[in-house]
């Protein structure tokens, strides 16, 4: 019986591909940045026919360089950047534009006016488990509609598909013979109902989007159907979807209630297990659907950091002060301390708890001391720190203290960072023994409907973990900053121009 799985991992920056075996150890990987679009401030795209060349040019070169047939693959996992928007021609499958990245604010403002209507934003909550932002795809849609001549004619005419980038995967993988989305995906979209997990009616008509673009919702692990054959030499069965923030919580073996984690990626994504009982936020946070299997919805609670790990690519690409993004590390533990600095990365505007669209990158406290290493160093602690609101938010609304928090995400290798965290937490911060839960969580469901695994029990069995940083006994030093922390968030909003 086939024992591997092959997992696509479609992120914000780059395409991966990873071969599991049945322990769910790596056995090759291969990866593909790809083009990151800005064409304008606050804008940001994707060429949605490059993303599914990069993930195909990493997916055959994985197959090639792990000594492993086709005959032993079991099936195909993806996992996906979610909330981003591609909307195609079903008959000749060309985007009609740029992919609308989940990053993007361009619908800040309708947004913002929507939320100030208050039946709308009770209404969507309650509906959809979501706070009203730019952040999810319904705005996206709406605006491509609006926007992008002729494309409302086309879409009311049934010619056009819409899809997170799992849909846009799935389609090209099968030949245009899928267009599918899972569980997870559909409930970040605000468009539908976190409860039945069906598209709401109500919701489209408000968004004013046909429901012919939609694609069909089901379950997170199943067999959907198989890849077409010029791909890969044979096919491939496709039987595992999740966004890439539950398929990181179902890699970390998080699957009873109460039981957390945190990636550390483009952006940095909390989540707890709240089991079949959808928690709805008192303090800003959002209700998700976690993932769907053999009939039974679990779900989560989630807070979102916009920018994390983006900061550091920031201070390398834009400011050059680092060549690689590790060599952060070694700069910022030059200095004792950030030397009074603090540097809020809005970027993209503030997620949760704040849910900002305006906010912009700040950065507060320098004098003429202040160096690089200070800039790198309150890089560091504003990934800390974000992640620290969050958690404060969550065991609020949970009623459930922290005990351990589960770490993934390429940041993670940041041992600076990761005792940074565990000092502001006062817990400990536990780095899993694979690095890419999101793509091992992506693996672990296809693998459940393709028989690798025989149930979750077993998955949880392989999960191992690779270092647990302590609380130290110097962290109050860290704790002591979280009120300047808190000020320079403030100084951050309502920053950028309402239109």
């Amino acid at each position: 019986m086939p024992k591997f799985i092959l997992a696509l991992d479609q992120g914000t920056t780059s395409s991966r591909s990873i071969i599991f075996d049945s322990h769910g150890s790596i056995v090759s990987s291969a990866q593909e940045e790809y083009t990151q679009i800005y064409p304008e401030p606050g804008r940001v795209e994707h060429d949605a026919k490059e993303i599914w060349a990069s993930q195909l040019r990493t997916a055959r070169e994985v197959i090639a360089n792990s000594g492993v047939a086709i005959a032993d693959i079991a099936g195909i996992g993806i996992t996906n950047q979610r909330e981003t928007v591609v909307v195609w021609d079903r008959k000749t499958g060309e985007p009609v534009t740029n992919a609308i990245v989940w990053q993007d604010r361009r619908t800040a403002e309708y947004c913002r006016k929507l939320s100030e209507d208050k039946n709308a934003a009770p209404n969507i909550q309650r509906r959809t488990g979501l706070i009203i932002d730019a952040y999810f795809s319904g705005s996206k849609l709406r605006w491509i509609l609006e926007n992008v001549p002729g494309v409302r004619e086309r879409a009311e005419n049934g010619e056009l598909a819409f899809g997170t980038v799992d849909s846009w995967l799935v389609w090209n993988l099968t030949g245009g013979a899928l267009h599918i989305t899972d569980a997870g995906n559909a409930s970040r979209t605000m468009l539908c109902r976190i409860d039945t997990v069906e598209w709401d009616p109500d919701l489209l008509q408000g968004f004013d989007i046909p429901a012919s673009m939609l694609p069909e919702i089901r379950q997170s692990s199943e067999i959907y159907g198989s890849t077409i054959p010029e791909l890969f030499g044979s096919p491939l069965p496709v039987a595992g979807i999740a966004g890439d923030q539950h398929a990181a919580l179902f890699g970390q073996a998080c699957h009873s209630s109460g039981m957390a984690k945190n990636t550390y990626g483009t952006g940095c994504f909390l989540l707890m297990n709240t089991g079949t009982e959808k928690v709805i936020s008192r303090h800003n946070l959002l209700t998700t659907v976690a993932w769907q299997i053999d009939g039974v919805t679990e779900y989560a609670l989630e807070g979102s950091v916009f920018i994390a790990g983006a900061v550091v690519q920031w201070l390398r690409d834009q400011l050059g002060i680092i060549e690689e993004s590790s060599d952060i590390e070694a700069l910022a533990q030059s200095v004792e301390d950030s030397g009074g600095v603090y540097f809020v990365p809005a970027f993209a505007g503030l997620g949760a708890p704040h849910w900002d669209g305006f906010a912009r990158g700040t950065i507060v406290g320098m004098t003429r001391g202040t160096n690089k290493a200070h800039l790198a160093r309150a890089a560091l602690e504003a990934i800390a720190f974000q992640s620290m609101e969050l958690i404060e938010a969550m065991e609020k609304d949970s009623g459930i203290r922290l005990t351990e928090l589960r770490v993934d995400g390429g940041a993670t290798k940041n041992d600076l960072l990761m005792q940074i965290q565990a000092d502001l937490l006062d817990v400990p911060v536990v780095r899993s023994n694979v690095a890419e839960t999101t793509a091992l969580g992506a693996a672990y469901l296809a693998g459940l409907a393709t028989g690798v695994w025989a149930d979750k029990d077993e998955i949880a069995a392989n999960w191992k973990e690779s270092k647990r940083y302590l609380p130290s006994p110097n962290r109050t030093s860290i704790q002591a900053l979280v009120p300047g922390w808190k000020k320079a968030v403030e100084r951050s909003k309502d920053w950028a121009e309402h239109k």
